[in-house]
């Protein structure tokens, strides 16, 4: 799959930059935390207990032999469409040949009986492959396999309306499962795949109607591919990618290498609620060049830790958030369930930092600083139109930027304890921002005109929070460092309704 990977596109310069001075934070503290202790009954628990699947096989099904290797694959291609196949316990095989893979027919169901896995023995690169629509796998387990870098193990070509339930796909390459229009992932195990647990990605066209509903998303990017390819933006626990219409309702998204969930370049009409995303070592969620989402509900807590340590580490003076807007608004010119985005009743507990909406000023579309390269916005279909004397006048000169603009955080919960982070500065954050537009020579956004719009005029709003713990906020660029007064005040009116307290009085 030729996906052109995107990093998080924060500016040149602050990426570069590697000041001398120290951080104040406690750099002896294990690199990786230790796995999470389990959360309440409410959060989806799917990879310790998986539930069990049918001890016999339903009538009518096709009973796969896990003695016999590639029966799974050679039943499928000899029945016709809409089968329901129930594997017995074991461990099923395909052949000893890497392109060895199960190709389903419209409709074919897959049951696994309890034990049953299907095993790639780091041999075989796909286990489920195809364009067959409305296929459905239940209590399976998958394993084992090693996809190239980018690609998925099941679903491996992105067809749609499969129903994935109460599944564990774990310890293989790439990413676990990969995604189609109308898919749904329910009560299932993603863990320990070497890239992500899904990569919700296709090639031809926008993703419509996904669900993602009640999963344990834990221990993803296990290969380090941030390490290995510097700024591939390439990891995560789940990342969504066109996506035009999403619900992640109720999953436990949990010590991922990498951020938990990551929305990247041109997805639409998300609905994020009531998610428990923890101990991920970078952001709990990154909405990068996107438009139109609901944020609420959520229980977000120790996230960042990692990544925020290591960038303080190093000096640098970015606020690196738990939740990071990157070039994303709200639109009310692309239909979905929502104009803004919407960020409210969340819970966020003792993660290094809070939330960031950031703009940078020379990424738009066609600028050679826009490294989700070859794409436009939604509002501008061709890419060649955002250039001068064009850009320069209405209406380009707003629709080839992806705008932070129409976000309301309201109503949410922000407490931070340093000494439970182990730090003493920039672990603390909130912020709007953006850097001082330079490049390329021709754009029209140079200099503070997209720093003074997304601070003052392209209505973000926080209002009605509470903060527990030493806050500080960041407006307009890095160096501009606020008070909680400094903050409500003229010019930034910031905060309004909201409470502040050194320390949690129940």
């Amino acid at each position: 799959m030729g996906i052109k990977w995107r990093h998080w596109a924060l500016p040149a310069a602050l990426l570069a930059l590697a000041l001398p001075t120290a951080t104040g934070c406690d750099s002896s503290q294990e690199a990786r935390l230790k796995p999470t202790a389990v959360p309440s009954a409410s959060v989806a628990r799917m990879c310790a207990k998986p539930a069990p699947g049918p001890a016999k096989a339903p009538a009518g099904a096709v009973t796969v032999d896990p003695s016999v290797a590639g029966d799974l694959a050679a039943k499928t291609n000899s029945h016709p469409a809409h089968t329901t196949f129930w594997l017995r316990p074991g461990r099923h095989r395909l052949e000893k040949d890497r392109y060895s893979q199960v190709v389903p027919k419209k409709g074919d169901v897959y049951l696994g009986a309890p034990g049953a896995v299907l095993d790639g023995r780091r041999t075989n690169q796909y286990a489920f492959a195809g364009n067959a629509p409305d296929v459905t796998i239940r209590y399976l387990t998958v394993q084992g396999f090693v996809p190239p870098q980018n690609e998925g193990v099941v679903n491996h070509d992105s067809a749609d309306g499969w129903v994935i339930e109460h599944a564990t796909i774990q310890d293989n390459s790439g990413a676990g499962l990969m995604a189609g229009a109308r898919q749904q992932v329910r009560a299932s195990c993603l863990r320990d795949n070497g890239q992500y647990g899904m990569n919700a990605y296709k090639g031809n066209g926008p993703i419509t109607g996904l669900v993602l509903e009640g999963n344990e998303i834990t221990g993803n990017n296990k290969d380090d591919w941030e390490r290995r390819q510097p700024g591939c933006g390439c990891t995560g626990g789940v990342k969504f990618w066109a996506v035009n219409g999403a619900d992640v309702r109720g999953n436990w998204v949990h010590d991922n290498r990498g951020t938990g969930l990551w929305a990247d370049t041109n997805n639409n009409d998300f609905l994020i609620e009531d998610n428990v995303l923890e101990a991920n070592d970078g952001a709990a969620l990154i909405y990068e060049t996107s438009y139109n989402a609901v944020i609420r509900g959520n229980t977000i807590r120790r996230n960042n830790w990692v990544e925020g340590r290591k960038y303080a580490d190093r000096g640098d003076n970015f606020p690196f958030a738990t939740i990071y807007l990157s070039e994303s608004g709200g639109e009310p010119r692309i239909p979905a369930r929502t104009d803004k985005i919407e960020i409210d009743r969340n819970l966020l507990e003792n993660n290094w930092s809070g939330i960031t909406l950031w703009e940078n000023a020379d990424r738009f579309c066609n600028s050679p600083a826009n490294t989700s390269s070859g794409d436009c916005t939604l509002l501008v279909k061709n890419t060649k139109r955002c250039a001068q004397p064009a850009i320069a006048a209405a209406p380009l000169y707003a629709d080839c930027r992806w705008k932070t603009q129409r976000v309301d955080i309201h109503n949410n919960r922000f407490l931070l304890d340093k000494s439970v982070i182990g730090c003493t500065v920039r672990c603390d954050r909130m912020a709007v921002l953006s850097n001082y537009g330079t490049y390329p020579d021709w754009s029209p956004y140079k200099a503070e005109r997209v720093a003074e719009a997304i601070t003052l005029k392209q209505h973000n709003s926080w209002h009605d929070n509470t903060y527990v713990g030493p806050w500080s906020f960041v407006a307009h660029d890095p160096s501009r460092i606020l008070n909680s007064a400094q903050w409500q005040a003229v010019p930034y009116r910031q905060d309004a309704g909201s409470s502040f307290r050194t320390q949690d009085g129940g």
